[in-house]
């Protein structure tokens, strides 16, 4: 026994007091519980305004799909006012940055961060490479080629800054100064071997670079004097030479730095910084000596190498009285008398023996250490 639905139900079949508003399938001729689709319009417009992309055409394409939504039912309503909504503020933002030249600026921007992200920060420890517009001035466009042949520059070292703001332009030349002197005995640790035209230059992030990530100092061998180019490798670390060369050049080196320390001021004007400095002079050649003691040397460098111990540990003495000095006149007596034993006629004959470079440099050269000296 069926019990009939009460006046005004919504169930049971129609009648004078509840007339049929829907079909047997529902609003707009769905069945119930079928999904509302999404309008595709209204998510081509919400993506439009999020990426400010052709904001014109997204809010067209928002208002076109709140047209369709309204008529045939669809779901998508809030992302079509959204994508309308952030489009007509990209319009807005695309007339400023145009109106003020900021888009042109942005692009050069762009191009360069770009050039530099493709060549010079693809460059790393031991590539040589060309500058077609040579080493003078501002360097982006470079290309690797063999070290064999004739090139422009050679990396030596890469220094990675930090991240954060740009440091500023002075900042990061006195970084590379810094870092790339000290950085450059490792890569070729034989000074003697080093070419008297070759200097030390860099490649340095800008402002521009600096905001597509570009944090890198670039060290390089190399000079900006035109026709004049590199011929083979400049490298000469534990890489490429024997245990022997490295203990040697290592010692040799520990006193260069030292000496290179030299203070600024004569003796006349600062002789307790001169003393000071002959102290730790003396210092660094005991170090050496016994390094040079301890290292069990080939039987046909022994020799040499002995001879030049004696002549370091006369040359120390001469530091150590030095650093004693009571007056200017004596410091330079036992100065020079230091000196004379530095790179002498020991120190060649031991170079030879170990197969390294045996002509002294000539005084002055390679010590360039101009803060302009960037590429």
């Amino acid at each position: 026994m069926s019990i009939p639905p009460p006046p005004g139900s919504p169930y049971g079949p129609p009648s004078a007091d509840r007339p049929q508003d829907y079909g047997p399938y529902g609003p707009a001729g769905r069945p119930y519980g079928t999904p509302v689709s999404v309008n595709a319009l209204a998510v081509a417009a919400l993506v439009l305004g999020v990426l400010c992309f052709l904001p014109a055409a997204g809010l067209v394409l928002g208002l076109i799909a709140l047209r369709q939504i309204r008529r045939s039912g669809q779901s998508g309503r809030g992302m079509a006012i959204a994508g309308s909504v952030l489009s007509s503020a990209g319009i807005v933002l695309w007339a400023v940055v145009l109106s003020t030249g900021a888009a042109s600026e942005v692009w050069e921007g762009f191009k360069d961060g770009a050039r530099r992200g493709n060549e010079v920060l693809s460059l790393d420890k031991g590539d040589c490479f060309d500058a077609p517009g040579g080493l003078e001035g501002d360097t982006y466009d470079v290309d690797r080629v063999p070290c064999e042949g004739r090139h422009d520059g050679e990396v030596f070292a890469v220094v990675t800054l930090p991240g954060g703001a740009f440091p500023g332009d002075a900042r990061v030349t006195g970084i590379a100064d810094e870092k790339c002197y000290a950085l450059q005995d490792r890569y070729a640790m034989d000074t003697w071997a080093m070419p008297a035209d070759v200097d030390v230059y860099y490649l340095l992030p800008s402002r521009e670079s600096w905001r597509f990530g570009d944090r890198a100092i670039t060290c390089l061998f190399g000079n900006t004097e035109a026709g004049i180019k590199l011929t083979g490798s400049l490298r000469g670390d534990p890489t490429t030479l024997d245990t022997d060369q490295v203990v040697f050049l290592s010692t040799a080196n520990a006193l260069d730095a030292a000496l290179y320390e030299e203070p600024e001021k004569t003796p006349d004007d600062d002789l307790t910084a001169h003393r000071a400095w002959a102290t730790r002079v003396h210092d660094v050649l005991g170090e050496q000596i016994g390094a040079l003691r301890g290292h069990a040397w080939p039987a046909d460098a022994r020799k040499p190498v002995a001879g030049l111990v004696e002549d370091l540990e006369d040359a120390r003495e001469e530091w150590r009285k030095a650093s004693t000095a009571g007056d200017a006149d004596t410091y330079y007596t036992h100065y020079d008398k230091a000196y004379g034993f530095v790179d002498g006629r020991a120190t060649v004959t031991a170079r030879k023996a170990l197969g390294l470079a045996a002509t002294p440099p000539v005084p002055g050269e390679n010590e360039s250490r101009d803060p302009d000296a960037q590429v």
